[in-house]
């Protein structure tokens, strides 16, 4: 039997539509069922009859962060997909990403051991991969993490959650860990990449010449599913399609959505006065942070990773980007 956790997020709902074609039993957890519907939502984009599919998973409310919720949902489980996290890169919030992603990550690990799971693929981010300091050299799955750097506290809870889960290796769980980049994938238009379309959508004005990685939500979890029945454990894979420049991206999506693109380049001054704005305004009004300093940095970068591990372990060809653009825009469209 395999559990997912996250079941509701993008991963893990595009990951369950997957795994519904199959004839394995699947559980998965969720915190609140207002976030069911969402998960219907993308089942619309692969069936008709959402309703058969639907009900092949058997859900159970659990929280990665509560022991006790999640004793039950491991019962005759085999294999494990953890792909609940909590994305955040405002500083506010890093006691909570502690909590939920490496103290979550710590209990669905220990939840393998005890319960002899056969596998475990965790759901990491390229955030929790090093970077170095000559950015001509592209990143992989060897480049070192750097603590003295200033990472962001979402990359530092990753970096912590895939310290747990090599942990279990240590103890005898087999486990696979993938590092996909910015996930790009219908069904979630108000969090995390699905934003950017409504960002683009209402109109941006500014584009940066930072470079940014990204890639297909249907690749990585279909590599996920391959890893997962295949004989590799114990490694980690980046999953990046292609890496474009902030400007190439915004203008090639506006294109997708027929609007207009963004025409004016953001200068390092422009950011770096939008950042300390941005700070000053949660100061005073105790609102999320929109643009931290880590954020600005990384949109300014010019880092390149490199999917050649995967690509060769699989045999894997990942689909190009504007083909999911295009993709997505539409189903935003509808």
């Amino acid at each position: 039997m395999i559990l997912i956790t996250g079941g509701t997020g993008l991963v893990g709902a595009h990951l369950l539509a997957h795994l519904v074609q199959t004839e394995q039993r699947i559980k998965a957890i969720y915190r609140t069922e207002n976030k069911l519907d969402a998960v219907k939502n993308v089942f619309t984009y692969y069936f008709d009859d959402v309703d058969y599919f639907y009900d092949k998973i058997e859900w159970l409310q659990a929280d990665v962060t509560d022991v006790p919720s999640l004793e039950t949902a491991f019962s005759k489980v085999t294999h494990v997909y953890h792909a609940a996290a909590l994305i955040s890169f405002d500083p506010k919030d890093f006691d909570m990403l502690r909590k939920v992603n490496i103290q979550g990550t710590a209990n669905i690990v220990n939840l393998c051991v005890a319960h002899g799971v056969k596998k475990l693929c965790f759901v990491s981010s390229i955030a929790a991969v090093g970077e170095n300091e000559d950015p001509t050299i592209p990143i992989t799955e060897e480049t070192h993490w750097n603590p003295e750097v200033d990472n962001s506290v979402y990359a530092i809870s990753k970096y912590g959650s895939e310290m747990e889960v090599w942990r279990g290796s240590q103890e005898g769980l087999d486990i696979v860990i993938v590092n996909p980049a910015i996930i790009l994938g219908a069904g979630f238009w108000r969090t995390g990449s699905g934003s950017l379309f409504r960002k683009i959508d209402q109109g941006l004005k500014y584009y940066t010449k930072g470079i940014l990685s990204y890639v297909d939500v249907q690749d990585v979890v279909t590599v996920m599913i391959q890893l997962m029945e295949s004989n590799i454990k114990n490694e980690r894979f980046v999953l990046v399609a292609e890496n474009w420049s902030l400007e190439k991206f915004t203008k090639t999506m506006a294109k997708a959505l027929d609007v207009k693109p963004p025409t004016k380049e953001a200068s390092s001054f422009l950011i770096g006065i939008g950042w300390r704005m941005d700070w000053l305004r949660q100061f005073f009004t105790g609102k999320h942070r929109k643009l931290t300093k880590q954020t600005a940095k990384s949109i300014q970068s010019q880092s390149f990773f490199d999917s050649s591990k995967i690509q060769n372990a699989l045999n894997f060809k990942f689909k190009p980007l504007e083909e999911t653009i295009e993709r997505v825009s539409k189903r935003y469209r509808k």
